[in-house]
């Protein structure tokens, strides 16, 4: 990241090239020439040539002008005074003539940073043919010679813009078709979600409506049935009308997830007591020790607990009818643990009932909250159920 943001990588990658640009013409230069005047004609174009060097990308064309502009001064101020200046003086302008292909993505500025190019050379070659005396000096062909392998890398520069901006398409590409597919993807699970949804309203919100109205019809007759009936009735009712105020609230997840709060409160811990009531009215008996505080437990943590009690509950119902139930809620170590135990029912339980999901639910609800969940039969005939959820997981 801050390689892109001009950190230290980026300035130590320019500060390297520097070095390899601009150290070489300074070790030739004692094999061509020693005078004075060579030194100070290569010396003034190296200080410039560090400047445009470094600026190469913010301004590839200007810099590219500025330094072939600083290297025809060296090399006509040098051969005016007698003097000459290593071949690798070049080495800068290839470096700037790569960077005004590789980082100028305007044809215009390209263009004429080209014609400035040329002007300037044209300039100093009669500045070179004005000042020079005869001989080496004056420079011509070994000039053009030196300058015609350049548009080479100007030519690799551009090829690595284009090598980028094909790369950046093809990862342009590959995110609009990613973004496609998740689109895809989520409008198919939303249409699953209609069908179900769809489903449960025309079946299971349809019966359970018929179960209330039913329920509600039979208390309306209260006063005809023997209390034990009274008492089933009213606890029928309160179920069914609680589970229909859940299901609606199921139903509007599933037809729209973003609107998902509930319209009525999420039961949780502090409704344990009624929850086992409940229970008691339907003719059970629960044992219950609570080891720790309920109420200021999270509230996954409150939701999954409630859910596995009353899940727990309802199994003993079904299957062990009349059978004493114990349950034991304690917290150590950060811990949270549930346990309940039913023994052997009094009679046999209803055939077929349920549907066998109640367990994988509740072990879903523990995992989702990185805990344990263990169930399964005891010595005597019972069931035992136990789950351990975590807090701190859970926004302690």
């Amino acid at each position: 990241m801050r390689a892109r943001n001009g950190g230290w990588p980026r300035w130590g990658a320019d500060a390297g090239l520097v070095a390899l640009t601009l150290v070489p013409p300074l070790l030739s230069q004692p094999y061509v020439d020693t005078s004075g005047a060579a030194w100070s004609s290569l010396a003034g174009h190296e200080a410039v040539a560090v400047v445009v060097l470094v600026l190469r990308r913010r301004i590839p064309a200007t810099a590219f002008v500025v330094g072939l502009g600083a290297l025809v001064a060296a090399l006509a101020g040098s051969a005016g005074q007698d003097a000459k200046l290593s071949p690798l003086v070049f080495l800068p302008l290839a470096v700037l003539l790569y960077s005004l292909g590789s980082y100028c993505t305007s044809w215009v500025r390209t263009g004429l940073a080209l014609l400035g190019a040329g002007a300037v050379i044209v300039t100093g070659l009669w500045l070179n043919r004005m000042t020079a005396g005869a001989g080496e000096f004056r420079g011509g062909l070994d000039i053009l010679a030196a300058l015609a392998p350049m548009p080479l890398a100007w030519a690799m520069g551009f090829a690595a813009r284009t090598r980028r901006a094909l790369l950046a398409a093809a990862e342009q590409r590959v995110a609009d078709a990613d973004r496609a597919q998740r689109l895809r993807a989520a409008q198919a699970a939303q249409r699953e979600r209609a069908r179900i949804a769809r489903e449960m309203h025309d079946v299971v919100a349809h019966s359970l409506t018929l179960l209330v109205v039913h329920a509600e019809t039979l208390r309306a007759r209260g006063d005809e049935l023997p209390g034990w009936a009274r008492t089933q009735v009213d606890g029928l009712a309160a179920a069914g009308r609680q589970t229909g105020g859940e299901l609606r609230d199921l139903l509007r997840m599933l037809r729209d997830p973003a609107d998902a709060v509930p319209l009525q409160p999420v039961p949780g811990l502090g409704e344990l007591e009624v929850l086992l009531e409940s229970h008691r009215a339907a003719g059970g008996s629960v044992e219950v020790c609570v080891g720790t505080e309920l109420t200021s437990l999270p509230s996954p943590v409150q939701l999954a607990g409630y859910r596995i009690v009353q899940e727990s509950l309802a199994n003993a119902r079904r299957h062990a009818p009349g059978a004493p139930v114990r349950l034991t809620v304690d917290g150590a170590a950060g811990h949270l643990r549930f346990e309940v135990v039913n023994g052997r029912g009094a009679r046999r339980g209803t055939a077929g009932a349920g549907v066998g999901l109640g367990l994988v639910s509740m072990r879903e609800r523990v995992d989702a909250l990185g805990g344990e969940l263990t169930a399964g039969p005891t010595g005597d005939g019972g069931f035992r159920v136990v789950a351990t959820m975590p807090l701190e997981t859970a926004g302690v």
